[in-house]
This record gives C-alpha cells, sequence and structure tokens, in this order.
C-alpha cells in the first residue's frame, strides 16, 4: 500500500519534496474527478487531502471520501474537526492508542 496526496501545486510540493510518489495535482474545476478516480486506484491505502478541498465537495461525495476505508483519507491543514484516531481504527479494526489497564 502506498500513500498519496493530491491538492493544487502549492499543497502537493511539500509531499514532493518529502520523497513522497505518490502525487497528484488537481485544478479546482477537475479536483472532483480527478479526486475519484485517485481513490479507485488499488495499490493507494492512505490518501492526504487538502481540508479546503474536502469542504468544497457536494455534501454526498464529501461523506462518502471521508468515509471511505480504503483509501482511508486524511485531511490536512485547516479547522476540520477530523479525528484520525477513528480513521485508523475503523480501516484497520484495532485502536492503536488503546492503552492496556
Amino acid at each position: 500500500m502506498n500513500i498519496a496526496v493530491i491538492g493544487n501545486d502549492e499543497f502537493v510540493l511539500g509531499f514532493r519534496l518529502a520523497g513522497l510518489r505518490r502525487v497528484f495535482t488537481a485544478k479546482p474545476e477537475d479536483y472532483q474527478k480527478q479526486l475519484r478516480e485517485v481513490m479507485e486506484t488499488p495499490d493507494i491505502g492512505i490518501l492526504a487531502v487538502d481540508s479546503k478541498d474536502i469542504e468544497s465537495l457536494p455534501v454526498n461525495f464529501r461523506i462518502k471520501v471521508m468515509n471511505s476505508i480504503h483509501p482511508v483519507v486524511v485531511p490536512i491543514g485547516g479547522g476540520g474537526a477530523t479525528d484520525l484516531r477513528e480513521k485508523v481504527k475503523r480501516a484497520i479494526g484495532v485502536d492503536l492508542y488503546k492503552e492496556d489497564e
């Protein structure tokens, strides 16, 4: 499984510099179509997206994207209330942060 990122040129630049190989650039008018295509790529397990781009999606598609477990979509930036712990738990079925008592 690979980690990928999708967004505008500015958003993906840092990921490219960090060595991420699966980088997809999308313009605002093509974002939804490109996001759908990237989400259907079988070898992508985690997809980083700009939270501003997610907020611009139609509600039904946004819900589908945020509830996806393959790939797990992780919004980055902004003030979005995203619980990465719950996403990981839903994707792999184990709470990695749970402390044994």
